[in-house]
């Protein structure tokens, strides 16, 4: 039986962290094995089990295991649904992965008293600088004290029991370890290719627009059907190429792509004569892989006046330019613009003769008089019969009456 609890305090940089404890309990014996991991993860949950497979030194026919969602897709008690990852796990393995009723701990009692176990009595009050230290405290803790003790139930020694009747019964390990692998659903393109960590990898033509399950490692990448029977098998390649096999493509499974390629070139032309010329050229030069390209155009294009793309398809097919990303950055550069040469006779352009009488009396020289010797701009005198109204202040109040006279002013009012 299989778990998961809480594991002792780990100290990091000032600041304490709590693991999860992995543990796994033989239901004849109660021999266990724990392990200390950070989270609960797919990968980390086959490595645990594979390592205490390793460390029993047999695999057992069945392994009973928590609805813990690393493992358990959807968890029904009559028919659950395994990761893909553990159902492969298993197959490796030999052994039969049976996850109990969901939200019945009674079915794992075995287990929930093994996390008690480890819990109160290897790591109650311990706090580690490490999961290496709390790990290989562990494995001590599990030969000096877990197999030494007598158990309460059987009222035996736990690590005699392994040895004498149980060990015997397990399965034999496998020659080697489970491969380390990630895998995803994807879905097939109209290329006849999915994506694969920024890579594309063919399948069978009648799998475009399905559902399909890829799953790839270090060097290989499988393509698995729903039913989880593999249709591909490729050698992983570099970032961004295609790996397409012939077979793949053979001259009557490819109705498909072919009519997908037909219909993007005919909304290619609707563009223009250039945009057409470039998408038919760039299909014949990247072949099968050109319909992602194709579609790519398409979109880029919708972003665009369909004079510029006329533009650029036509310098790209004169450059032999068949990668989108040159094209965009063709689309992107600024547009060279036209040198207009000044004309000097056109019938919108009058002689300067005509604009002679617009031009204002201020820009001509000035003048003099000959009579008066002043400049025909200086202002003229006033009239010599206009009175002047003397200022305040000025001599010409002084000339009134006397202050206390009673006077009136001779002028008139």
């Amino acid at each position: 039986q299989v778990d998961f609890g809480k594991g002792a305090w780990i100290e990091v940089e000032g600041k304490r962290k709590r693991p999860h404890v992995f543990r796994v309990v033989l239901s004849h014996s109660r021999k266990g094995y724990s392990e200390a991991v950070w989270q609960q993860t797919t990968e980390n949950f086959i490595r645990c089990l594979e390592n205490a497979f390793r460390y029993f030194g047999g695999v057992t026919h069945t392994t009973v295991i928590d609805n813990l969602r690393a493992a358990v897709t959807q968890a029904d008690w009559f028919d659950p649904e395994l990761n893909p990852k553990i159902s492969s796990f298993a197959e490796h393995y030999q052994t039969v992965i049976l996850p109990t009723k969901p939200y019945t701990p009674r079915h794992k009692g075995k287990i929930e008293a093994g996390i008690k176990y480890v819990q109160n009595n290897a790591l109650k009050g311990r706090v580690f600088q490490s999961l290496a230290q709390e790990n290989q405290f562990l494995l001590e803790w599990e030969s000096r004290v877990a197999d030494t003790r007598i158990h309460g139930t059987t009222r035996q020694q736990v690590a005699q029991v392994f040895n004498t009747s149980e060990k015997p019964k397990l399965l034999p390990l496998p020659p080697t370890i489970f491969p380390v692998f990630s895998e995803a659903p994807r879905t097939v393109h109209r290329d006849g290719h999915v994506e694969v960590a920024n890579t594309y990898y063919s399948v069978p033509p009648e799998y475009v627009g399905r559902k399909v399950w890829a799953r790839w490692e270090l060097r290989l990448v499988r393509i698995f059907n729903t039913r989880m029977e593999q249709i591909a098998l490729h050698a992983r390649a570099q970032p961004g190429r295609f790996s397409t096999d012939p077979v793949h493509l053979h001259s009557r499974k490819r109705a498909a792509i072919e009519n997908g390629a037909d219909w993007l070139l005919d909304r290619a032309r609707l563009i223009g004569r250039h945009s057409g010329d470039w998408a038919q050229a760039m299909m014949k030069n990247r072949g099968p892989q050109g319909i992602r390209v194709l579609q790519g155009f398409l979109q880029l294009a919708a972003k665009h006046a369909p004079a510029n793309v006329e533009a650029a398809s036509q310098l790209a097919v004169s450059h032999g330019v068949w990668r989108l990303r040159e094209l965009k950055g063709l689309l992107q550069a600024p547009a060279a613009q036209d040198q207009f040469q000044f004309i000097q006779q056109h019938p919108l352009i009058r002689d300067l003769s005509h604009y002679q009488a617009l031009i204002p009396d201020c820009f001509t020289p000035i003048t003099k008089h000959h009579t008066t010797n002043k400049s025909i701009y200086e202002p003229p005198s006033p009239p010599s019969n206009l009175e002047t109204t003397p200022s305040v202040g000025s001599p010409a109040n002084a000339t009134g009456p006397a202050p206390g006279s009673g006077g009136q002013s001779s002028e008139p009012l």
